[in-house]
């Protein structure tokens, strides 16, 4: 077949991504790029299940261990390192294979920024310092829309959402209109919601999403929790804090190091935090799965129990096969 442009490949944590995504790069020569907000720092490893030394010499990998800890990553950087690495292995011939498990970086990169202003150190110091419950309130008055999706026990983005309103005077889902607007034309031109849209770069984009069964899942992540811990979750996070761990907000918010600092402080058991890691990352997994199917347009996938990874990858190959036959529509939806 002739391979897709690119591919984005989508999902909630646990489901088993890296593994199709490494098959997937073999099969198609390709490189993948990370889409995860915690894998960009270095030395959060354990936590964020990086790529191995041993995946990463298998497979090129992109976006990993790109910022010091110390260093603040948003949307607009991963967009600004993620079009370089699009482009570097486009001239290498080869097939750029986006993965990972941060919907807003997946669709600040397929469908823009939007106009969101830059962060005021002031201002961002004062609501850091501002009672959750406090700002939930103000959203909820000035922007009603944004309360009613918004993750309300993220304060990183309660935080932004409220500092956006004050520093335009405009609701923070105004700055997403140009995103309604791309969905809305896609419906009304009758193009597919599906797996495929053009890519900016030349080719054709297919965008799938994996799933499992809600049991098996959780199964997976309560594995995948107790391996982190068994490989030295603990003693990696001591040395992140020596390495000022606590002083990047953003690197905090990372599932499983802030309750093992929360350990390490004295305020749970290790056993206590093994299970609460576990409880936080499957409603974690939940969320993404909620978001990727309510906010991004893909064809989803869902992998049978005893599924393999190059059983998924040859189901994706065919479906992507699909995809290249079908006709292009221009601006205007005519193909």
């Amino acid at each position: 077949m002739a391979a897709p442009g690119i591919v984005f490949l989508a999902g909630p944590t646990a489901v088993g991504k890296s593994a199709v995504a490494l098959r997937l790069a073999e099969e198609l020569g390709g490189e993948i790029v990370s889409v995860d907000s915690m894998q960009v720092y270095r030395g959060l490893n354990l936590g964020t299940a990086k790529p191995t030394a041993a995946e990463q010499a298998r497979v090129r990998h992109h976006l990993i261990d790109v910022v010091e800890l110390t260093e603040e990553f948003d949307a607009a950087g991963f967009v600004r390192r993620a079009r370089a690495a699009e482009a570097e292995i486009r001239a290498r011939g080869k097939v750029p294979i986006f993965c990972g498990g941060t919907g807003l970086y997946f669709r600040a990169y397929l469908e823009g920024l939007g106009e969101s202003p830059p962060t005021d150190a002031t201002l961002r110091a004062q609501l850091e310092a501002t009672p959750l419950a406090e700002l939930l309130g103000e959203l909820e008055r000035r922007d009603p829309e944004t309360f009613g999706r918004i993750d309300r026990k993220n304060p990183r983005r309660v935080v932004r959402a409220v500092e956006v309103i004050r520093l335009t005077g405009k609701a923070f889902s105004a700055q997403r209109a140009d995103w309604r607007r791309k969905e809305e034309g896609v419906a009304e031109s009758g193009g597919n919601v599906g797996a495929s849209v053009e890519a900016s770069a030349g080719g054709r984009q297919v965008v799938f999403g994996l799933t499992r069964a809600a049991a098996t899942l959780r199964r997976r992540v309560d594995a995948r929790v107790e391996e982190m811990f068994a490989r030295g979750l603990v003693a990696e996070t001591q040395a992140l804090l020596a390495a000022g761990l606590e002083r990047n907000r953003t690197a905090m918010q990372a599932l499983g190091y802030r309750q093992v600092v929360e350990h390490l402080r004295g305020e749970r058991s290790l056993a206590e935090t093994v299970a609460l890691v576990k409880a936080r990352t499957w409603a974690f997994a939940r969320r993404q799965s909620n978001w990727f199917r309510n906010q991004m347009r893909m064809e989803w996938l869902e992998i049978g129990d005893a599924e393999t990874p190059g059983e998924v990858c040859a189901r994706i190959v065919g479906r992507a096969a699909v995809e290249m036959e079908k006709p292009r529509l221009d601006a205007d939806g005519h193909g």
